[in-house]
Order: C-alpha cells, then sequence, then structure tokens
C-alpha cells in the first residue's frame, strides 16, 4: 500500500508540473477566469463520467461532510486556480513558484494543529530544506521584478491551497478519493460559471492546438492529477504530502527544458536538487521500535562478537556498539 501511494503521489507531481507548460501556452489565449472555468467543468465532466460507469465507487456524502467540500471546492478548486492564473500574468515564473509554494509550510502548520498531526522531526527538517531550494528555484529565475498586485495573488493562491488541502483529508477516511475529487473540482466549476461569457467568446478565437491544451488540462493535471493526489493524501499525513509538492517546481523545471527549449541555471539546478532532498528526508520513515528490535535478535543470534559497526539500530539503548 505504501508503494502505491508513492506512485500516486509521483504521478500527481508529474502532471502538475506538466501543467505550468500547458498553462504557459494557453495564457495568450485565455484569460485566468475563462481557464478555470473550461478546465474545471471539463474535469468534472470526465471524473463524473468515470464515477458513474462504476457505481461501487460513489458514496453519496452525509451532512456533515458537505461544509469541508464546498470549502475544499470554492478555495483549491476555485479561487486558487484564478488567483494563481491571473497572478502568472503579473509575475514571472521564478517570483510566482516561490511565493505559492509558501502552501506547503502553511499546509504543515495547519495540518499539525487542527488534525493532530503534530511537528515531526524530520517533516519540519525536510520542509525547511525543501522550502531553502524553491527560494533558490526562484532567486535564479527572477527578474528582480515583482507586481504587488501580482504578490498578493500568489499568497491568496497558497492560503487557499494550503486551507483546501487541510479540509479535503479529513474528507478521504469517509469518501472514494475520486468521489472527493469530483465533487471539489464541480463546485470550482459552479463557483466560476460567471466567466461563461468571456469564456464563449475566447474559444471562438482560440485555434484547435489551445482547445487541445485545455482538454489535456481538464484530462490528466486536474482529473488524473487530483485523484492521485487524493488517493495519496488518505493514505498518509497531509504534511508530509504537502512536502512532497515541493518537487513540482523541479519537474516542471525539467519539462521546461525539454519541451521549451529553457535551459534552467545553475542555481535553479542546486535549487531543484535541495527540493528533492528536503522531499526525501520528510518521505523517510523511520524504523518502529519492533523493527529495531527484531533486527538487534537477528544480529545477536550470529554472536555478539559478530555485532557490525555499520549497525547502530543493533547497539546499546543510546545506539553505540554494545560493550562484550
Amino acid at each position: 500500500m505504501k508503494k502505491q501511494s508513492t506512485i500516486a503521489a509521483a504521478v500527481t507531481v508529474v502532471l502538475w508540473a506538466s501543467s505550468f507548460v500547458a498553462i504557459r501556452h494557453l495564457g495568450t489565449e485565455f484569460s485566468a477566469g475563462a481557464l478555470s472555468l473550461a478546465r474545471l467543468s471539463l474535469g468534472s465532466l470526465l471524473l463524473g463520467l468515470f464515477l458513474w460507469a462504476q457505481p461501487g465507487v460513489r458514496r453519496w456524502p452525509a451532512k456533515r461532510d458537505w461544509p469541508q467540500l464546498l470549502a475544499c471546492g470554492l478555495l483549491w478548486f476555485g479561487v486558487y486556480n484564478v488567483a494563481l492564473n491571473e497572478a502568472e500574468r503579473r509575475l514571472d515564473a521564478g517570483t510566482a513558484a516561490m511565493l505559492v509554494h509558501i502552501a506547503p509550510l502553511l499546509i504543515a502548520v495547519l495540518a499539525g494543529l487542527t488534525l493532530g498531526e503534530g511537528f515531526p522531526r524530520r517533516l519540519v527538517i525536510g520542509g525547511l530544506v525543501a522550502f531553502a531550494g524553491i527560494v533558490v528555484i526562484g532567486t535564479s529565475t527572477s527578474s528582480g521584478h515583482a507586481e504587488t498586485w501580482g504578490v498578493v495573488l500568489c499568497l491568496i493562491a497558497a492560503i487557499a491551497y494550503a486551507v483546501g488541502v487541510v479540509t479535503q483529508k479529513p474528507l478521504l477516511s469517509r469518501l472514494p478519493a475520486a468521489e472527493v475529487t469530483w465533487l471539489a473540482c464541480t463546485v470550482g466549476a459552479v463557483a466560476c460559471l460567471p466567466f461563461t461569457p468571456t469564456l464563449i467568446d475566447e474559444l471562438h478565437t482560440a485555434s484547435a492546438t489551445t482547445i487541445w491544451w485545455v482538454v489535456y488540462l481538464a484530462a490528466f493535471p486536474t482529473a488524473l492529477g487530483f485523484t492521485t493526489w487524493a488517493f495519496a493524501l488518505r493514505r498518509t499525513t497531509a504534511g508530509k504530502m504537502g512536502v512532497t509538492v515541493y518537487a513540482v517546481p523541479v519537474v516542471a523545471i525539467a519539462l521546461g527544458w525539454i519541451f521549451l527549449g529553457e535551459t534552467p541555471a545553475l542555481l535553479a539546478l542546486i535549487g531543484g536538487a535541495l527540493c528533492l532532498t528536503g522531499v526525501a528526508i520528510s518521505r523517510r520513515t523511520p524504523r518502529s521500535i519492533d523493527e529495531v528490535r527484531s533486527i538487534r535478535s537477528a544480529r545477536m543470534a550470529d554472536g555478539p562478537g559478530r555485532v557490525r559497526r555499520s549497525d547502530p539500530e543493533v547497539g546499546g539503548d543510546d545506539g553505540r556498539r554494545p560493550s562484550r
């Protein structure tokens, strides 16, 4: 099950990173609100078809679930998408990435305070290391100019993202991941309905290639990416999953390098390495006491003289090699 969760998280990271490449292309023909409406409404349709084709996957939410579903849909799917799309019209990619990726730290703090996840040392260290990587990436790609309204929009997006994740986490213990994603996506799409006239106008002038990019955004980063995220989040803590998405800018840089010919600066590569190191630290699961005792027993069965100095977990209670 842990392996499945890791694979689902990796799929999410790659798909969300690819969305930066798609949005970069779409920004020239679609405004922020229209793009959000197109992406969310089509994503909701695709997820709905999947759910209705598999009746066993559906489970209608209880009344107590709706406040959290509405909060998740309005904030993470609605506000986040519109705010980020609009912010990237005012800020360069490096500054936007640096500001939006305050969200994983906010997730860890909110989850620790409201979900009882606490603040595990590995998570805190990993989160800080990964955030340092984001700062380095932002420094290497930023033009040095940041419009105030763009900064405000990025911070709004980050807060909406963090609160949305924390409200989603309890739902996943009661509802299937695909259903939570579909309902939240639908709520976000409904919230974006005021942008319908603008979307209709822009669809008339959009090229076929642009429309296919919208379909890609809806089908993969939205419908599939948010579902694999929910699947992984259901099986781990919100704080740990939050730190995992620090890998998104790293993959986005790699995709931009491959598909857009944007060669990353040396600092960006160093920042990427820091991000991945932080993610690895946060996701590493320490051995339980039972596992340590099992290893110690197996080693000592060969005789105390054969205990190896390279195995600290088989030493004494203070971590040192036991005396003979």
